[in-house]
């Protein structure tokens, strides 16, 4: 059934010769939908994600009533997900409500918004009740919930939505018997943020494979002429091209070099200045995603730029990047569902500390945010177990972005120390199987191509 829906869905993307751009002849991009198509999308999704995650999500929690609260432009950023696709922000104040009435009856959902808030039962008429908080504790009070599940949390920022004075407003309206069943539950909120339905599994590859065309084209004879282009130019290209295609970027792009000249790479410093001109012979190393549909992709990709008379990359370079291939396939045997991020950490390192690997590990979740709900596995500046979002278990039907990097002395550059960076998105499945969105870079991409 995934297979043919991603199929249903490869063939309502497919391109067309008047979508594809010429430069495009690189690598052919998807078409991409217009915006009045995406809001359509969205909505639609978010319509099955009501009634088939916030229900399993709830009752797995034993939680009966769950309430949101959002300030405009301070929205809780699980209030972000749940509002329509033309709400580019909450209005006013808006406060959600989830009621689980049992017995499989379906999930109430109420707003108390002075704007209609896509398919939620409308709960406040300010005419009538002028005070927000006291028709919410009126609600509340005659649903008489055993759980009140609100979003606070101390390790993990996306489960902490619920501003300290909104908390203060509903243990006063609610008072001192209703207030004693406010659970703090972040469980909860990163399970809705994590956990990706078919629909959104059957779209991920193509948002992964425009992605991988943009980069393709930056590294390409279309944007870099060896002794001319610098690391700067091509990062604006990508911003413009991201800008031109009417996507998003959640962070700024980065276009790093390494050559034989023995300077010191960092993560911080992500290698050569940003005015620095590309020379054959050099590593080029990008850090780049964009947001569409609502869904992110954070991705390293690595290219040679040839010298005259070379078709391939040398092969110090070439063993090193098999290195950084063993390391991500260590992180991804470990990946299971049930482990915690410092276990699938620990089992890792282990694995390529018996080959011999010098490699660090720093995966994450990802989906609506780049940096997703869920676990931690490694930090790029610790590889130390992390207290907290480290112990969070992983739940299947999560999307993840595996970040590693592997270092390797490269004869051709005098025995210089290269770090291979990589990351690429992926899928955890409920059987515990993984599979990259898009495919896992093997090669180096070639400038230019032979």
């Amino acid at each position: 059934m995934f297979s043919l829906m991603l199929a249903v869905t490869a063939a309502a993307l497919a391109p067309t010769e008047q979508d594809v751009p010429a430069r495009s002849a690189v690598l052919q991009m998807p078409a991409i939908l217009p915006l009045e198509r995406r809001a359509e999308t969205e909505d639609r999704w978010l319509k099955q994600r009501f009634e088939t995650v916030l229900p399993m999500l709830m009752r797995r929690d034993k939680v009966q009533m769950w309430v949101l609260v959002a300030g405009e432009y301070n929205e809780d950023p699980i209030v972000e997900t749940m509002l329509p696709a033309t709400w580019l922000h909450a209005r006013r104040r808006t406060i959600l409500v989830f009621f689980d009435p049992g017995a499989g009856k379906p999930i109430e959902k109420l707003a108390l918004a002075r704007y209609p808030v896509g398919d939620f039962a409308p709960a406040w008429n300010p005419d009538e009740q002028p005070d927000q908080w006291a028709e919410l504790a009126k609600i509340i009070a005659a649903r008489n919930p055993s759980t009140i599940a609100l979003n606070r949390s101390e390790g993990f920022p996306l489960a902490d939505g619920l501003s300290s004075t909104h908390y203060e407003a509903i243990v006063r309206a609610l008072g001192p018997d209703l207030s004693k069943r406010l659970v703090a539950h972040e469980r909860l909120g990163l399970g809705w943020l994590e956990t990706r339905i078919p629909n959104e599994m059957a779209t991920y590859p193509i948002i992964s494979r425009i992605s991988h065309a943009i980069i393709e084209e930056g590294f390409s004879e279309l944007v870099i002429t060896p002794g001319v282009t610098t690391s700067d130019d091509v990062v604006w290209y990508f911003r413009n091209r991201i800008a031109e295609l009417k996507l998003d970027t959640w962070f700024q792009p980065s276009v790093a070099i390494q050559r034989a000249d023995g300077g010191k790479f960092s993560v911080q410093e992500m290698g050569h200045r940003g005015d620095a001109i590309i020379m054959p012979g050099d590593m080029l190393h990008v850090d780049f995603g964009i947001t569409y549909l609502g869904l992110n992709t954070d991705i390293q990709r690595l290219a040679y730029v040839l010298k005259p008379g070379e078709i391939q990359a040398p092969k110090g370079l070439r063993d090193g990047m098999a290195a950084m291939n063993r390391v991500r396939a260590a992180t991804i045997a470990a990946l299971k569902p049930g482990s915690t991020g410092n276990e699938v950490l620990a089992t890792a390192r282990r694995q390529i500390e018996r080959e011999g690997i010098e490699g660090t590990i720093y995966s994450h979740p990802i989906g609506y945010h780049g940096h997703g709900a869920g676990t931690w596995i490694g930090a790029w500046e610790s590889q130390k177990p992390a207290p907290g979002r480290g112990e969070y278990r992983i739940d299947p039907n999560t999307a993840w972005s595996i970040e590693l990097n592997a270092e390797a002395k490269v004869p051709e550059w005098g025995g210089q120390k290269v770090r291979f960076m990589h990351e690429e998105d992926g899928f955890l499945s409920p059987d515990g199987s993984f599979r990259f969105l898009d495919g896992g870079q093997e090669s180096f991409i070639l400038v230019p191509r032979p």
